[in-house]
């Protein structure tokens, strides 16, 4: 159960309901509030704002109605004391991981996150004289070693991406908290009702909106959650002074992107089982990767940690990246797009996008080969899906078999 408006219901219920806050116009749909600015009944009130003393909104990069929406939302369907939205996916990780360092702190990450995360902790980081250690995901000794020295915040995601690894958050968090440090976990791929960090033990928990969250490729969006006095007392300063804010349009979009999550993701799920179980038979497959079936390496880890085995499904084909070529190209109603969590389904092949530049050596110690597809399963009939990989496989095998 969840608390929404101070009454207890389920997520699918919240999905639609939660944090509502209507206008005395008693409007249905959220309202949207396209504004910049905010006026004052006069300049008393003005100062009193600015002080703290009385609640009113001042400025949109600070706040805005139809954002505080999104976030009372995203709050109650994480089981999260607050949220703060921001413009993308990767400003919120941002936001996440600069407003809590400084100078000198230290951090652990997965070696397996997203290119772009990849690059703040390797690149970015370093710039700003704060260390790094990278472990393997789902090397756990590799983890205590990592934590056996103080540390300030860990980053990680899990399901990881491309390749699926899954990390055991409640061990992780705990050597993370005495190491002194917060736990940040990207929960992109499981989205909030596949699996719960917090209940875990870790401490904050960022999402691209722009994912299953809206759903339908419109906007771009990102949500940070935690505890009340983390996000008041750190995050929001930071947000309040670098401007990373959610526009109110893109907040009203994600809002009603919210209120199909639970159908989208379930509808999602079920595809990507059973296209799992297809690929897996198909002789220009070399592996698959889908946490709900048994031979994932970390299967049972998976389901004691997710509700089900997530809308992503990734495979190795045959014959390296030409074979990989010759196989999205064939598709014809499978999207090659670096997207996910779409409504429309999409392939990917992450060596030559999304993690193209952390560089053949990190790839390979990912295992991210020139042969790996990552698919995003959308809600197409799953039959037409089927039908539109086996045009794929069947190019990919044809080729290979002819040279």
């Amino acid at each position: 159960m969840i608390m929404s408006n101070t009454v207890p219901h389920r997520p699918a219920t919240v999905l639609i309901h939660g944090g509502e806050d209507r206008t005395p116009y008693g409007e249905t749909s959220e309202a949207m509030f396209l504004t910049s600015g905010f006026v004052y009944d006069d300049a008393e009130q003005a100062e009193a704002t600015f002080t703290g003393a009385v609640t009113h909104y001042q400025y949109s990069r600070f706040g805005n109605p139809t954002v505080a929406a999104f976030e009372r939302r995203m709050a109650l369907l994480e089981g999260a004391e607050a949220c703060r939205a921001t413009a993308t996916g990767m400003a919120a990780v941002n936001a996440a991981m600069l407003s809590h360092l400084r100078a000198g702190d230290r951090v652990v990450a997965s070696r397996a996150l997203f290119g772009s995360c990849h690059w703040i902790v390797s690149t970015l980081l370093p710039r700003l004289g704060i260390s790094y250690v990278f472990v393997d995901a789902g090397d756990l000794q590799a983890w205590r070693v990592a934590l056996a020295e103080p540390t300030q915040l860990v980053l990680l995601e899990t399901p990881s991406n491309p390749m699926l690894e899954i990390v055991d958050l409640q061990a992780v968090a705990d050597l993370a908290h005495a190491a002194g440090a917060i736990v940040v976990v990207d929960n992109v791929f499981a989205t909030p009702l596949l699996q719960r960090p917090l209940a875990f033990g870790a401490d904050v928990v960022v999402y691209s909106a722009t994912k299953h969250i809206d759903g339908q490729g419109r906007v771009l969006g990102g949500a940070v959650l935690g505890g009340k006095a983390w996000i008041e007392d750190t995050l929001q300063p930071f947000i309040r002074n670098t401007g990373p804010a959610l526009s109110p349009f893109n907040a009203w979009t994600l809002l009603k992107g919210l209120e199909t999550l639970s159908l989208r993701v379930e509808a999602a799920c079920a595809r990507a089982a059973r296209l799992a179980d297809f690929l897996a038979s198909q002789s220009a497959i070399s592996r698959v990767w889908y946490p709900a079936r048994a031979d994932h390496p970390q299967h049972a880890l998976a389901m004691r940690q997710m509700t089900a085995g997530g809308t992503l499904v990734t495979f190795e084909v045959a014959g390296g990246k030409a074979g990989a070529f010759r196989f999205c190209n064939a598709l014809r109603l499978i999207a090659i797009s670096n997207n996910l969590g779409d409504a429309r389904s999409m392939v990917t092949h992450p060596a030559t996008t999304t993690h193209m530049r952390i560089g053949a050596e990190e790839r390979a110690r990912l295992g991210i080969t020139d042969g790996v597809v990552r698919l995003s399963v959308g809600l197409e009939d799953p039959a037409d899906l089927i039908d539109d990989l086996t045009r794929g496989l069947q190019a990919a095998h044809y080729r290979q078999a002819a040279e």
